[in-house]
């Protein structure tokens, strides 16, 4: 491929990757678009579609049971076809159509930066590519392993092979107790594995409410799942007939497959950054529009899991589509809106990430949890509730949820929100656009919820913080 030369270049196909890329083009600018994989990235094809593709149907059998006279029964293997038609067996030709739609070059290799506003690909369209404004480094994150005796000696998966399963192991070992260990654990229960889970901490799911953790690990052991609480992995080594063996404390258990899930770092080490005068490895630090420190000029841009701001696919794309409209600026001499909540600020990666955990019960949150707001000097009053409202007990019988907000009580705005139980998921943008918008509880009263829905537990939190 003869040496390019585009606006802007972004290396990095996922859904970051390409917000960047698509809002640059719409500003005006030329952009190329370089994947060493898949257009589309992690989430089209090994996290977030996949996933939660093989976690639905066990969800929507379990909420169908709820209800008096459901006889389903589930089918593995229709499901595991269904997540294979969701991803197109890992074929990205659709993903690229869309690029090319979009007005975007696909560039296929590996991009590296090699010096200032250029970046080396390596692979069918290698070659120099140069860019006039900006490059934007979008690489995700890839999986930590932890050093364990033994495990490196042994097949494991990752959230890549656990998502992208052939077959429903018999056994599943997970180890870590995060947003992919608790999904997998419950997808692979309700599959027909079954599943020992271990996680060193006291309660699932760490960064959300304490009550969130506690609901799920009680759904979880109620379905079966040997939940481990405080308990890590501390050997691993090789059965018999392929299987392979855990050694907690004194106590061995037999697996045929390992899930380890402990977590994610910035995918830095191999995009060149030696070359502009960053340490590779980290995360590269970013101001408000996305530009990285460090580097002179003001061409080099990081957004998503790079930055290690928040690392979910939703806010990569918001902070993508930051970084584009103050490429765009610049080039032009344009002065930026980086204040707060201004064009060119991903304000909402401190103070609004909206994160959904899809297990059954569903955690939903945005904002900060109480212990981060009062970590943050903000004097605050927590209400949690049990979500027993009419539009609940209609969703499923016994319906078991919970609903928490936190507020600042010398402002009276909502700074976070937690939604715990089945289906909470959809009220979760009602919870963020009231912590991003900063809206008063005073208007919030005149918010009213319809009936019989479970959003009518925002006029029961309202009326527990008003009256209480």
């Amino acid at each position: 491929m003869p040496d390019r030369t585009f606006d802007v270049i972004v290396i990095g196909a996922g859904p970051t990757g390409e917000n960047a890329a698509d809002y640059a083009v719409r500003a005006g600018m030329s952009a190329a678009l370089v994947e060493a994989e898949r257009f589309g990235g992690e989430c089209s094809f090994w996290a977030c579609i996949p996933s939660k593709t093989l976690l639905r149907t066990g969800h929507a059998l379990a909420a169908a049971r709820r209800l008096p006279g459901v006889t389903a029964e589930l089918d593995p293997s229709a499901v595991l076809a269904r997540r294979d038609a969701f991803t197109h067996d890992w074929d990205d030709s659709s993903q690229a159509d869309w690029v090319r739609a979009a007005e975007i070059a696909p560039i296929r290799g590996h991009g590296r930066l090699a010096g200032p506003r250029t970046v080396q690909v390596d692979g069918p369209d290698g070659g120099l590519l140069r860019a006039r404004h900006a490059v934007v480094v979008a690489t995700g994150s890839v999986p930590v392993r932890p050093p364990i005796p033994g495990l490196e000696a042994v097949r494991a998966w990752g959230s890549r092979e656990a998502t992208s399963a052939k077959e429903v192991p018999g056994r599943l070992g997970v180890l870590g107790g995060g947003v992919v260990g608790a999904e997998m654990a419950q997808a692979f229960t309700r599959l027909g594995s079954h599943v020992v889970l271990l996680h060193r901490g006291p309660r699932l799911l760490p960064s959300a409410e304490p009550m969130a953790g506690e609901r799920v690990a009680a759904a979880f052991r109620a379905e079966g799942i040997d939940l481990r609480l405080e308990q890590g992995l501390d050997e691993v080594f090789p059965g018999r007939d392929g299987s392979i063996l855990l050694r907690v404390g004194a106590e061995t258990i037999e697996v045929d497959e390992l899930l380890v899930a402990t977590g994610r770092r910035p995918n830095t080490a191999d995009v060149g950054l030696a070359s502009v005068g960053l340490e590779p490895g980290g995360q590269l630090t970013v101001d408000e529009s996305g530009l990285v420190a460090g580097v002179d000029g003001e061409w080099l841009y990081a957004a998503g899991d790079v930055t290690g701001r928040a690392p979910v696919t939703h806010q990569g794309k918001y902070a993508a589509r930051i970084v584009a409209a103050a490429i765009a600026s610049r080039s032009i001499g344009e002065p930026l809106d980086a204040g707060a909540w201004g064009e060119h600020a991903a304000t909402a990666d401190h103070a609004a990430v909206p994160q959904v955990v899809f297990t059954d019960p569903e955690v939903a949150f945005v904002g900060r949890t109480e212990r981060r707001a009062r970590d943050d000097r903000i004097r605050v009053r927590a209400i949690e509730l049990e979500l027993a409202v009419a539009g609940a007990f209609l969703q499923a019988d016994d319906y078991a949820g919970a609903a928490k907000i936190v507020v600042d009580v010398d402002r009276e705005v909502l700074v976070g929100a937690t939604f715990v139980g089945q289906d909470v998921a959809e009220m979760l943008q009602a919870a963020t656009i009231a912590v991003a918008g900063e809206v008063p509880l005073a208007r919030l009263w005149h918010a009213v919820p319809a009936f019989p829905t479970m959003s009518e537990v925002w006029l029961r939190l309202l009326e527990t913080y008003r009256f209480s």
